[in-house]
């Protein structure tokens, strides 16, 4: 992935001199995974410098989006981001943290989506805002779901990416908020590594659970699945 100070996707820039979290497979995994037809109100938890935001706003023509981000270098660059784009009149963006936005919001939502800090038993890395991106000390998971479960309009859903050893974890905790898993889908970045990551979906209405496989790439570096291409080719230049 681009260490660039932008990279560009077919509808929109991603600036990202600042932010201490550049575009990653993860965000860019989770807002081509997730569906946002049906709902006129979207969140977006950790938005970093907008990507998923502008990837909801490209996918769902008419909903309002709503996006949060903690630190401060993140948050200009996704306003800056956001206010180039065609959906600047769409998106708003707040720099507070999820506790502060739950303390203060009315609004329910029919999407919440987010790539959240999940580095919970790692090493931290050395700068301290790409630390807190990165670890879960400043938005622990069951934070995240009790405070989100709580947003949810009536049949509203949750659109997480996750390291695969926390899907008995979110299993719990859905199961502890009144929440059902809805989509699973379990990737896979080659056919000889095991899986690493989940895009798993919640809703508060029980309802059959849609489980999937995704494989990012074959043997050799760069040559993609067809479904991974097909996944994204609405947002990357090369496909």
């Amino acid at each position: 992935m681009s260490r660039n100070n932008y990279f560009q996707f077919k509808q929109f820039r991603i600036v990202q001199e600042r932010s201490a979290m550049k575009v990653g497979m993860d965000g860019v995994l989770i807002g081509a995974w997730t569906d946002p037809s049906g709902t006129d109100r979207i969140l977006d938890i950790g938005a970093g410098t907008g990507l998923i935001a502008l990837m909801m706003a490209q996918k769902n023509n008419v909903a309002q989006i709503d996006a949060i981000e903690v630190d401060q270098e993140a948050f200009n660059e996704a306003v800056l981001n956001c206010q180039q784009s065609s959906w600047n009149n769409r998106i708003k963006l707040e720099l507070c943290s999820f506790q502060e936005f739950l303390e203060r919001t009315n609004l329910k939502y029919g999407l919440i989506v987010s790539n959240p800090p999940f580095f919970s038993n790692g090493v931290k890395a050395p700068l301290e805002n790409r630390a807190q991106a990165r670890h879960s000390d400043s938005l622990p998971l069951n934070v995240l779901i009790s405070g989100a479960a709580g947003l949810l309009q009536e049949k509203g859903r949750i659109a997480l990416v996750l390291p695969i050893e926390s899907l008995q974890e979110i299993e719990n905790l859905a199961q502890s908020n009144g929440l059902f898993l809805s989509r699973l889908c379990r990737v896979k970045p080659n056919p000889v590594k095991p899986e690493f990551r989940i895009l798993i979906e919640l809703t508060n209405r029980q309802n059959s659970l849609q489980e999937e496989t995704l494989m990012i790439e074959f043997e050799n570096h760069h040559d993609y699945t067809p479904e991974y291409k097909e996944l994204t080719r609405d947002f990357y230049l090369k496909f």
